[in-house]
């Protein structure tokens, strides 16, 4: 039988549940199976979080590009109004 999915959780509520788990285990209280049983979760839960993490870096950055790219052709759409204006200006000038 294929393994289900988990409901994905969100990035805040995997970290709480992975310290409770780190703080369970420094508790020194835990049976050996349940440690292990423990360490798993914590694994997944790392797993998780670094996934919700690179995918938050990667959307980030793509923002960050697309901004400099509407900079950038702004800057650019600037520079060709001004050039296009000053020569507007030296056309004037040079009637006389």
């Amino acid at each position: 039988m294929p393994k289900k999915k988990q409901p994905e959780i969100p990035f805040e509520e995997a970290m709480e549940k992975l310290e409770e788990l780190v703080s369970e285990m420094e508790t020194d209280q835990l049976p050996l199976e349940k440690l292990i049983l423990h360490y798993e979760e914590g694994n997944r839960l790392l797993q998780h979080c670094q996934s919700l993490l690179e995918s938050a870096r990667e959307r980030i950055e793509l923002v960050r590009v697309n901004e400099t790219k509407t900079k950038n052709r702004l800057a650019s759409d600037d520079s060709a109004d001004k050039t296009s204006n000053s020569d507007a200006t030296a056309d004037d000038i040079r009637l006389f």
